[in-house]
C-alpha cells in the first residue's frame, strides 16, 4: 500500500468501444434515471456493463455493506471493463470502505467517476492507491445533464491534452497563485471522515469544496469543525464549487472569507462543479496551477494515458 504522499497514477484513457462499468456504492436510485443516463454514456460510444445486484435497496442503502463493496473490487478486478462509474450518491460510502480491496484496485488502475457521497471514495482511492479520480457526474444525474456538462465529462476521460477549469463567474475570495493536487470534494461527506483512519491528507493540496442542502450555519459548523481539527493546516489553495441551496452566495462566500482569513492561500469561487446546474468533471489527485489572476486552474498534464 502506497503512503498518503504517493505518486499519482493516471488510468488509462477511454477509448470508443471501450465499457464503463456501473457501480452503486451508496444509496438505491431510480431505475428510470438509471436507464436514461446510461443511454447517456453509450450515446458518448462506450458499451455499458453492470450486475443486476445494482438494483438492490437494503433500507437507506443500495445493498449491504458487503455487495457494494464486492461490485467496486469485482470491476476494478475485471479486464473487460475500462471504467467504472457510480450510479447515485446519497449515502454510504463511507461504510464501504473497510471492505475495499486497495491492492487489488492499485495494480488494476482504471477510470472511478462520481461526486457528493461518492467523494469519500475519490479520497481514499488516491489516498491509499495514488489513483488519480474523478468529480463529475453520477449516471442517474446523467439523465437531466447540460451538454456542457456532459462535453466535459466526455474531454476529460479521453482528451490527451491537460484541463483547464475557467469559471464565467468566478469570485476571487483571496488572490494568489498555488500548485498542488486537487482534491477534495462534497464537504458534508468530507467533514464526517475527521477522526476516522481515512480522514483525507490535504496538506499541500489544492482543496475544492461543494454541497447542497445545507444551511448557512451548518456549512460555518463543519468548516470549524475541520479547522479546529487540522485538516486545513498547509493547504496551498481553496476552490469553491456550487453551494446549491445553501443560502446566498454572498452569505457562503462570506463564510469561507471568515474561517480561512487567517490563511495566506488563493481561493477561488465559482467552479461549476458539484450539484448546481453544471457538473463539469474534475480529475482528483492530479497537479495543477491555481491562479486567481487569471481565474483559472490549470492542470500540469492529461487526465489519462494514451
Amino acid at each position: 500500500m502506497l503512503s498518503k504522499d504517493n505518486e499519482s497514477i493516471r488510468p488509462p484513457r477511454l477509448k470508443p468501444g471501450d465499457t464503463i462499468g456501473i457501480v452503486a456504492p451508496a444509496g438505491p436510485f431510480d431505475p428510470e434515471k438509471f436507464m436514461k443516463g446510461k443511454a447517456v454514456l453509450e450515446s458518448m460510444g462506450f458499451q455499458t456493463f453492470f450486475d443486476e445486484g445494482i438494483f438492490q435497496k437494503h433500507g437507506f442503502l443500495a445493498g449491504t455493506d458487503s455487495q457494494r463493496s464486492d461490485q467496486v473490487n469485482r470491476l476494478f478486478a475485471d479486464p473487460s471493463v475500462q471504467a467504472i462509474v457510480c450510479a447515485r450518491g446519497g449515502y454510504g460510502s463511507m461504510r464501504i470502505l473497510p471492505f475495499l480491496d486497495f491492492e487489488t484496485i492499485q495494480t488494476h488502475p482504471k477510470i472511478f467517476l462520481g461526486f457528493s457521497d461518492i467523494s469519500v471514495l475519490l479520497a481514499m482511492l488516491y489516498d491509499r492507491c495514488g489513483l488519480v479520480t474523478f468529480h463529475g457526474p453520477l449516471v442517474t444525474t446523467l439523465a437531466k445533464a447540460s451538454e456542457k456538462t456532459i462535453m466535459a465529462m466526455k474531454t476529460a476521460l479521453t482528451s490527451d491534452a491537460p484541463l483547464v477549469m475557467i469559471p464565467e463567474d468566478g469570485q476571487v475570495i483571496k488572490p494568489g497563485v498555488c500548485s498542488g493536487l486537487v482534491t477534495g470534494g462534497n464537504l458534508t461527506t468530507l467533514c464526517h471522515l475527521v477522526g476516522t483512519p481515512y480522514a483525507p491528507n490535504f496538506r499541500g493540496k489544492i482543496l475544492l469544496l461543494e454541497d447542497v442542502g445545507e444551511m448557512p450555519y451548518r456549512i460555518d459548523r463543519m468548516l470549524t469543525q475541520m479547522k479546529l481539527a487540522g485538516c486545513f493546516n498547509e493547504i496551498a489553495g481553496l476552490i469553491l464549487g456550487t453551494f446549491k441551496e445553501c443560502g446566498q452566495l454572498n452569505e457562503i462566500v462570506g463564510i469561507f472569507n471568515t474561517i480561512f482569513e487567517d490563511a495566506d492561500i488563493p481561493i477561488l469561487a465559482g467552479i461549476d462543479a458539484g450539484h448546481g446546474e453544471h457538473n463539469l468533471t474534475i480529475p482528483m489527485g492530479l497537479g495543477a496551477t491555481l491562479d486567481t489572476h487569471k481565474k483559472r486552474l490549470l492542470f500540469h498534464e492529461p487526465a489519462t494515458l494514451a
